[in-house]
């Protein structure tokens, strides 16, 4: 009997190792590359959400987070998907101009006044318009910064005549909307952008305000301008490797979908939590903070109203009905207005409030 109870006890051991053997053969690794520094919320955010997806599939999923660009940089982040470098990644579609033209409307000068605001337009309207510049990979969601706003060094900017010649960092639809308000663009990586100011190479930036603290640029700057109404979003993409993808089993698809729904209102709330936080430290070391009136206002928005036209144009060369464009910026400025008056109604405030 002892011998029996002994080889029935080895045969459950041998069995119980195979199984552990061949669901650790069967374990899924990918990775995540990102820009973001360490410290950075967004960094926090997609670790969070590589922890997430191992927890939710039991482990049969694992992701290895990259934050800073150690895998790849912004610039190259989509290629680096693509072509698989990386699994998944997270970057801003301002850092390939031309790249995305359709999801470029979604960056233009339309008046967005929080992230959590941006970042639900901008998802909307990837899942409205599926994107032919999108098939390429698979998307897990977009999601949106605060509204661009100017950030100087030496002194405020309290007039469309104050940003005259002024040189300030700016990439893709950001870089566009200086240029019309009369500004010098600099196109530099966001990892360039302290440096360049503290060298004064730039004047500062036209950046959501998170950077101040994210980016520690409120160490440098000095002044900001509230001029939301015109200032344009940075759309960014979380994405994942499309024959990676193509190979999950519908179960663990339908975790990732579950867990991107989630992740999706996280980031959202998380841009504009970052605008708030940063804005307050930045008041609280002697930042100052420029409101513009109405008139001024206008000015502003008259400026860069050529934008819009000027993507239409350019989409309209490329081979879209003009009545299609029409229908991309029609539908932007409707979820807008809808998803401002959301955010109205859960009492959620923006930094410049």
């Amino acid at each position: 009997m002892k011998k029996t109870a002994v080889l029935l006890s080895a045969v459950v051991l041998i069995l119980f190792a195979a199984s552990s053997a061949t669901y650790a053969a069967e374990a899924i690794k990918l990775t995540f590359s990102q820009y973001f520094p360490v410290s950075h919320k967004n960094s926090v955010l997609t670790g969070q959400f590589c922890d997430e997806i191992k927890k939710r599939t039991n482990g049969r999923v694992e992701i290895t987070h990259y934050p800073g660009g150690t895998l790849t940089t912004a610039p190259k982040m989509m290629d680096g998907v693509v072509t698989g470098i990386s699994d998944l990644g997270f970057a801003s579609i301002n850092y390939n101009p031309g790249r995305y033209p359709v999801t470029d409307a979604t960056d233009l000068p339309l008046g967005r006044p929080n992230g959590w605001v941006a970042s639900q337009v901008s998802d909307d309207f990837y899942r409205k318009f599926k994107p032919k510049e999108w098939d390429k990979v698979h998307v897990i969601y977009l999601t949106a910064t605060g509204p661009n706003v100017i950030q100087t060094v030496s002194k405020p900017v309290k007039t469309l005549a104050d940003l005259k010649g002024v040189k300030l960092r700016g990439v893709g639809k950001q870089g566009e909307t200086l240029k019309a308000l009369g500004a010098a663009t600099v196109p530099l990586e966001m990892v360039d952008v302290y440096e360049s100011i503290r060298r004064g190479v730039i004047e500062g930036c036209m950046m959501p305000v998170e950077v101040l603290k994210g980016w520690k640029l409120g160490e440098l700057e000095k002044y900001v301008t509230a001029s939301w109404m015109v200032g344009n979003t940075n759309t960014f993409y979380v994405v994942m490797n499309a024959e990676k993808w193509n190979k999950l089993p519908a179960d663990l698809k339908k975790i990732f979908d579950e867990v991107a729904m989630e992740f999706k209102e996280k980031h959202a709330l998380a841009w504009n939590e970052s605008d708030i936080e940063a804005i307050q430290a930045f008041k609280q070391q002697g930042g100052q903070v420029t409101y513009l009136d109405e008139a001024e206002v206008a000015r502003w928005k008259k400026a860069v109203e050529p934008l819009i036209e000027e993507y239409k144009q350019k989409s309209v060369a490329a081979g879209y009905k003009a009545a299609e464009v029409d229908g991309w910026i029609s539908f932007i400025r409707e979820r807008v207005a809808y998803w401002t008056k959301a955010a109205n109604e859960k009492g959620l405030k923006s930094w410049w409030q």
